[in-house]
C-alpha cells in the first residue's frame, strides 16, 4: 500500500516537537531558561556599557622650536625725489645722463640764463640810486629841512633795492638744478632744448642704500616683532640679503588690519633694485611646542579647535592648541602641557571625564 508524502511530513513534524519539549528548554520573547542561553537584551546592553572603551593614544614631549616669521612684500628705494624746474627756460646743458650715480649738489640740468644777470645789474644800480637818495634826506632831516617821514621813506626805498638784487641773485642759481641727495639718475631725464615750466622734471634721483623691504604684518603677529630684530631678505631675484627691522607702523590699516613693517638692508653697491619682490624671514624667540598630525585635532562643545588627551589615571580630558605652523611631517601647536598622552585614535567617540583603556603607540610622532 502506497503511504502519502503528507502523512510522513506530519509524522515528522510531530517526533521534532516531541524531542523539543522533553530537551526542557523554553525561550519566550528571544529569552532562553537553559544553562546556555542567550542574556536578555537588556543584559547584553548593560555589559555592554560596562566595558571600558579603547583608544589609541601617543606621548608627546614639548620641544623647542625656532619660528620664523615670512613676511611677503617689494623693496623700496631709501629716497626717491623729482627733482622739479623752479623757474621757466630752457635746458642749455644736461652734465650727468640718465643711470649716472650723483652727490648731493652735483648739477642736473642748466637752463638758460636770459636776462637774469642784467636784472642783477639794474638791481644793483638801483641799490646805489636809493643810496644816495637815503643819505641826502638823512642829513636834511637832521638839519630840520625835511621830514623825519621823508627819511624813513628812502630808508625803505634803500631796503626795496636790496630786496631786489637778492631776488634777481636767486632767480639766476634756480637756473642751476642740482640733485638734492646721492644716488642714481632713474630715466627719463629732460632732454637739452626743452624748455622746462615751473614745477617741471629735470630728473629723478633714486639712493638705494640702504635699500628698505616692506610688507605687511597681521595683527596677530604684529607683536612678536619689535625693532633692530635681525632679518632675512630672499628677493625674488635668487639674492639674499640680511637686515634689521626699523619701522613698525603704530596704527593699522584700516582696509587689511595689517601693520607695515620695514626692513633696512645695506646696499652700498647698488645689487638691490627698487620695487622687486621680497619675502622677509624674521626668527622669532624660541618657544616650547609640540609637533602633531592634523588628524588628531578635534573640536569641543563650543567649537574650540583642540585635542583630548589622558591622565594617570586615564580619564579624558580637552586641550585648546594655537596652530603655531606646519611642516611636511605634522603641525607645531602650543597650549599643551609640556609631556602629555594625547588620543591619536577614537578621540571623536569619548568625552571629557571618561575612563578609557589606552593603548600605546609604537612609535611617536614627529620623529
Amino acid at each position: 500500500m502506497k503511504v502519502k508524502f503528507s502523512y510522513v511530513l506530519a509524522a515528522c513534524l510531530a517526533a521534532g516537537i516531541g524531542v523539543w519539549m522533553s530537551s526542557g528548554t523554553v525561550v519566550v520573547g528571544g529569552v532562553g531558561d537553559g544553562e546556555n542561553a542567550v542574556p536578555p537584551p537588556a543584559e547584553r546592553v548593560a555589559e555592554g556599557a560596562d566595558a571600558t572603551f579603547r583608544v589609541q593614544v601617543l606621548k608627546l614631549t614639548a620641544q623647542e622650536r625656532q619660528a620664523v616669521l615670512e613676511v611677503r612684500g617689494r623693496t623700496e628705494a631709501e629716497a626717491k625725489v623729482a627733482v622739479r624746474s623752479e623757474t621757466t627756460d630752457d635746458v642749455v646743458r644736461r652734465p650727468a645722463r640718465e643711470g649716472a650715480r650723483v652727490s648731493a649738489g652735483d648739477i642736473l640740468c642748466e637752463l638758460d640764463r636770459g636776462t637774469r644777470e642784467a636784472r642783477i645789474l639794474e638791481a644793483k644800480a638801483l641799490i646805489s640810486q636809493a643810496e644816495l637818495d637815503h643819505a641826502a634826506a638823512t642829513q636834511l632831516a637832521d638839519k630840520g629841512f625835511t621830514s623825519q617821514t621823508r627819511a624813513a621813506a628812502t630808508q625803505a626805498g634803500l631796503d626795496a633795492a636790496k630786496a631786489r638784487v637778492k631776488e634777481a641773485e636767486l632767480e639766476l642759481e634756480r637756473t642751476i638744478i642740482r640733485s638734492p641727495i646721492d644716488g642714481v639718475i632713474e630715466s627719463p631725464m629732460a632732454e637739452v632744448g626743452a624748455q622746462l615750466e615751473s614745477g617741471s622734471i629735470c630728473a629723478t634721483v633714486v639712493n638705494s642704500d640702504p635699500m628698505i623691504a616692506i610688507g605687511q604684518v597681521s595683527e596677530l603677529n604684529v607683536g612678536q616683532i619689535s625693532i633692530d630684530m635681525p632679518a632675512e631678505v630672499a628677493l625674488v631675484t635668487g639674492q639674499t640679503m640680511a637686515g634689521k627691522v626699523r619701522y613698525i607702523s603704530p596704527s593699522a590699516d584700516p582696509d587689511t588690519r595689517t601693520f607695515r613693517v620695514e626692513v633696512e638692508l645695506p646696499n652700498a653697491d647698488g645689487a638691490a633694485r627698487d620695487g622687486v619682490t621680497a619675502v622677509t624671514r624674521l626668527s622669532l624667540p624660541l618657544e616650547k611646542a609640540h609637533k602633531i598630525s592634523p588628524a588628531i585635532l578635534t573640536l569641543n562643545d563650543e567649537g574650540v579647535v583642540g585635542v583630548r588627551a589622558i591622565d594617570d589615571d586615564n580619564k579624558t580630558a580637552f586641550f585648546p592648541v594655537r596652530v603655531l605652523g606646519g611642516e611636511q611631517d605634522g603641525l607645531w601647536v602650543g597650549g599643551l602641557p609640556e609631556d602629555v598622552t594625547v588620543i591619536v585614535v577614537g578621540q571623536e567617540y569619548v568625552g571629557d571625564g571618561e575612563t578609557v583603556q589606552p593603548v600605546f603607540e609604537t612609535a611617536e610622532l614627529g620623529k
